[in-house]
């Protein structure tokens, strides 16, 4: 069965009101050599559903997924158990087809949910107040980044040696069109993170400081020192948190100082999902509410007496004058908060805890393991289940033969930052609650032969 909503008279009619004699005249704009001569070689022009199932499934078979080997992968995105229930609860009809809340008179459960998930965001982070929900960690930050140029009238982010490459790349990207100066430096292989050099970048002219808690390498930043630096200049402190997990058991970081705390919440609830979508996490001091972007949900009461949510700020140019604006964040995600919210909740504050210490204690033990590896040095003893090995040769090399032993073995600093030869020999592993015994010695394993 084949869908063609148009006949041929009804294209010639369309094309007489438009003013061209074919469809392809709709295309002269584009440069001849940008154009397709024919069809597409080696794809049929039709194939049944079946046939397109089978090739589909063919091809996705050709992957080493993460649930099928010893999984060690980071750096951003971070591979935890969810409760069934976290499924079963968000696919319920309620939460799966329901809008975002223009109309929050007829959307008091799913605005109700994201007043409970503003909350635990708020007291994960150590913050006064969280929105809605973002798109991801990344554009976060960068929402940051703008927000605090708003406030202290300035136009330049020092950003920490520490923040994931995609960060940098996502704020350098939109500051083309601000304006804003984007002050970064590649990080080195070192222990210990730069903090005297991020300190040292600040001056008259710095909006914000951006650190990212716990750094790409794995290391904790001291984000007091970077705060006490960053408001003696004026400037504001911009955390990112890109596995919240590591909060059960370090500082939150707003009470070491942060004014912004940002980040992404996809190892709560949400799965790795072949990267996307993610569920970008944004929260601050209550005397900067107003300069936040997206969306707040509130609670209040109704005509009646009775208990309500209301949607309390919506800053962006539909709702309000443009030159007031905020940011253009459309929406927020809504079924990742949704699940983000739920898993939280099954935890609690003495679960979260749990879990993290389990998530350190599994990365002491692959530390351990791999520091008896020859040739290969653990780089720093403070992480939480991240942390960076250096290897005698290449990483990206030695990733693809650990994948061709059917191990995952982490991210190579060469993947991530490929003009930068000092860090090709660097590896970033991660261990969570789903890494075993038997995980970190395949790994081990693996790397002994490799490295031979």
């Amino acid at each position: 069965m084949r869908y063609l909503p148009l006949t041929p008279a009804d294209r010639s009619e369309m094309l007489g009101v438009i003013g061209v004699a074919t469809v392809d005249d709709l295309f002269a704009d584009v440069p001849t050599e940008a154009r397709l001569a024919g069809p597409i070689a080696g794809l049929p022009m039709h194939a049944s559903e079946m046939a397109v199932e089978r090739h589909m499934g063919a091809l996705a078979a050709k992957n080493l997924s993460a649930g099928a080997a010893p999984f060690f992968l980071g750096a951003g995105a971070y591979r935890h158990h969810i409760p069934a229930s976290v499924d079963h609860l968000i696919q319920r009809g309620e939460f799966l087809t329901a809008y975002t809340p223009y109309q929050p008179e007829i959307a008091q459960g799913t605005l109700q949910v994201l007043f409970e998930f503003q909350t635990q965001v708020a007291r994960l982070f150590g913050v006064d107040v969280a929105n809605a929900s973002m798109y991801d960690g990344s554009t976060a930050c960068w929402e940051a980044v703008a927000m605090a140029g708003r406030i202290t009238k300035r136009k330049k982010a020092v950003i920490d040696r520490g923040l994931h490459p995609h960060y940098v790349a996502t704020a350098r990207t939109m500051a083309k069109f601000t304006g804003d100066i984007i002050d970064y430096k590649a990080p080195k292989l070192e222990a210990e993170p730069d903090t005297a050099g991020v300190i040292a970048a600040i001056d008259g002219e710095t909006s914000c400081v951006v650190v990212q808690y716990p750094d790409l390498l794995g290391r904790v930043p001291d984000l007091a020192a970077i705060a006490e630096a960053a408001h003696a200049a004026g400037a504001l402190l911009v955390a990112v948190v890109t596995e919240p997990v590591a909060l059960g058991l370090l500082e939150a970081p707003g009470h070491l100082g942060a004014d912004i705390v940002v980040g992404e919440g996809q190892a709560i609830g949400v799965g790795l999902q072949f990267g996307g979508p993610y569920l970008g996490l944004f929260g601050c001091r209550e005397k900067f509410m107003r300069q936040m972007p997206g969306r707040l949900c509130g609670e209040t009461v109704d005509a009646e007496g009775k208990r309500g949510f209301v949607l309390t700020l919506s800053t962006r140019e539909q709702h309000i004058r443009r030159e007031k604006a905020t940011s253009n964040i459309c929406t927020n995600a809504g079924l990742c908060a949704l699940a983000f919210s739920i898993h939280m909740t099954l935890l609690g504050g003495e679960g979260l805890e749990q879990l993290a210490l389990v998530n350190h204690a599994r990365a002491q033990d692959l530390a351990e393991r791999l520091d008896r590896v020859p040739g290969v040095t653990v780089l720093s003893g403070a992480y939480f289940n991240e942390f960076t090995v250096v290897l005698p040769s290449d990483a990206r090399d030695v990733v693809r033969a650990l994948a061709d032993r059917q191990v995952l073995g982490g991210v190579s600093l060469g993947r991530l930052y490929p003009d930068e030869q000092s860090l090709a020999h660097g590896l970033l592993v991660t261990a969570t609650e789903c890494t075993t015994a038997e995980d970190i010695e395949a790994l081990a394993t693996a790397l002994e032969g490799v490295l031979a």
